[in-house]
């Protein structure tokens, strides 16, 4: 998993740049943790579903299993001008008791709405399915709309599995 897994071009505030998403490795640990500690308040909610300050620890977490294929995370990158900023984070990991993958993901709020998040989903999707993974599911706030709205254009489904709190969402991959 070492070369890029998608690139595009997306609209910042600074003119055209290069998304590019990529796995994430253990040198990754310092941005990713600037990353997590970047989003707003709401925004580190809804994707810990819950208050949390330890993002050093967090970050560590997303990039320790590396080295394990059940288990990944994707870092969306823009680059303007020969310099790279992350601006996204999908973690991934497989559970084979389930027999599905989960995951998470987080988009930096100033690039929310511009596709981002469907493009991670899409890479992350890619990876699962070449690693032979059949499903991947989630679990959100009940309240984040934006994640349902992101999982429903994604092809994900409400399984109906959630409480009043939460919907727990899934997609049967493709091969």
């Amino acid at each position: 998993m070492s070369q890029p897994l998608l690139d595009a071009i997306v609209e910042s505030a600074e003119g055209n740049a290069t998304l590019r998403i990529r796995p994430a490795s253990a040198s990754d640990v310092e941005i990713l943790s600037i990353n997590f500690t970047s989003l707003s308040t709401t925004s580190r909610n809804k994707r810990f579903m819950g208050a949390r300050a330890d993002f050093a620890m967090i970050a560590a977490e997303c990039v320790a299993k590396t080295s394990n294929p059940r288990h990944f995370t994707l870092l969306a990158e823009i680059r303007h001008e020969g310099q790279g900023t992350i601006i996204g984070e999908t973690r991934y990991a497989y559970d084979a008791a389930a027999r599905h993958g989960d995951f998470a993901i987080s988009v930096a709020d100033g690039f929310q709405r511009q596709g981002v998040g469907l493009q991670m989903m899409t890479a992350m999707e890619r990876h699962a399915s070449d690693l032979g993974h059949e499903m991947i599911a989630a679990e959100t706030a009940r309240v984040n709309a934006e994640m349902r709205g992101l999982a429903k254009k994604a092809g994900f489904e409400d399984t109906g599995l959630g409480d009043w709190q939460s919907v727990h969402l899934a997609k049967r991959l493709s091969r």
